[in-house]
């Protein structure tokens, strides 16, 4: 028994003395976050204000016959593009004719009557001063050649009006612009300056139509003191470039109720992209922001105490920055302040990044070159 309380006790003197000489384990080293990082460049860039607009037509139409009768020829396509004097409808013409012919009748008639009265006024005119003839009788000569002269002129206006009313049976457009759908067809019996045949509407240039906010108002008109405002618009569907035009109106009143006030911008609409009633995207440039500092707009995160970036130093070590955004540019973003132009920036793998700790920069996928910065495009230069 006492064998064996020594063979324990030795056995507990060679346990504690290894744990006594047992190292404690290192803690693993954290390998470096893969990042993919963006240099911050400096350029200019809009400031803009973004609203939604809607387009309207620069001029619009309704055709109205301005004669009675039959509509017996239709001169176009509905949907057609027409220029001005374009041939449209055709109302029979041949009421018209007649009546032009009667009233040509009729000048002739008056001219005949008007040659004969000066004739016989012309026989008397010397008579009267030798007493040859009675002053009743030259007055009565005398008024007849005025009479007739007016009835020449009434016979002659008439006959003006006939060929008008000839002239109004063939329709053609007053504007160039897009016609709709025309509104009657063959046969039909219109009635003068009395519903519509056709609306047509004048797609180039555009008007498009958009608010801005009161508050906006002063920055406006302080811009468009300094020179005409452009804007860029763009439709929700379009991936083709924005159509530029110019600010041509702003209302004389802020709306009531909505504390907005209406601009309204002509635009070049050449290949018919806008179209009337279409909403559309606006960008209201007030100025140009030289030297501007820009960023991909993945870049930035948010944190309790505002947007952050991490910024990658020489050594590879990231520092978490604070900074202040602007506008937006496109997919990049303005950093009005907390960066300079040059720095690196993470732009892809933040989750992965502590403060003050290493990463390790790789190239983006389809980035070319060896640093792995990613390029930054899409502002104005």
């Amino acid at each position: 028994m006492v064998r064996a309380r020594d063979g324990l006790a030795v056995l507990l003197l060679f346990l504690l003395s290894a744990c006594e000489n047992r190292q404690p384990l290192a803690a693993p080293e954290r390998p470096p976050a893969p990042v993919n990082v963006a240099e911050a460049q400096a350029h200019n860039v809009p400031i803009y204000l973004d609203e939604v607009g809607r387009c309207v037509a620069r001029e619009v139409v309704s055709v109205q016959p301005q004669v009675s009768g039959r509509i017996t020829d239709i001169l176009f396509a509905d949907g057609a593009d027409l220029k001005k004097g374009d041939p449209l409808f055709t109302i029979d013409p041949r009421p018209f004719q007649a009546a032009l012919h009667l009233a040509e009748a009729n000048v002739a008639q008056a001219k005949a009557a008007l040659d004969l009265a000066k004739t016989q006024y012309a026989r008397v005119a010397d008579l009267v001063d030798s007493r040859a003839i009675a002053k009743q009788d030259y007055d009565t000569r005398k008024n007849t050649v005025a009479v007739d002269e007016a009835q020449v002129a009434q016979a002659e206006a008439a006959l003006e009006t006939a060929r008008l009313n000839l002239d109004y049976t063939s329709i053609r457009s007053p504007i160039d612009g897009r016609a709709g759908r025309r509104l009657v067809d063959l046969g039909n019996i219109v009635t003068a300056n009395q519903g519509s045949l056709l609306s047509i509407q004048r797609l180039d240039p555009i008007y498009t139509d958009f608010t801005v906010a009161e508050n906006d108002l002063g920055n406006v008109q302080h811009s468009m003191s300094q020179g005409g405002l452009k804007v860029n618009v763009s439709l929700p569907d379009d991936s083709g470039p924005p159509l530029t035009g110019d600010v041509t109106f702003v209302d004389n009143a802020v709306q009531e109720g909505t504390g907005t006030v209406t601009l309204r911008a002509t635009i070049p609409n050449g290949a018919h992209r806008l179209w009337p009633g279409r909403f559309v995207k606006i960008r209201l440039i007030l100025s140009n922001k030289p030297g501007a500092v820009l960023i991909p707009a993945a870049a930035p995160q948010m944190s309790a105490r505002g947007p952050f970036v991490y910024v990658i130093h020489d050594d590879s070590t990231a520092e978490l920055r604070l900074i202040t955004t602007g506008q937006r540019q496109g997919d990049l973003l303005v950093v009005e302040s907390g960066l300079a132009a040059g720095e690196r920036v993470v732009v892809n793998g933040q989750l992965g990044v502590a403060p003050n700790a290493k990463v390790k920069v790789v190239p983006a996928p389809g980035a070319t070159g060896s640093s792995g910065a990613a390029a930054t495009t899409g502002a104005s230069k």
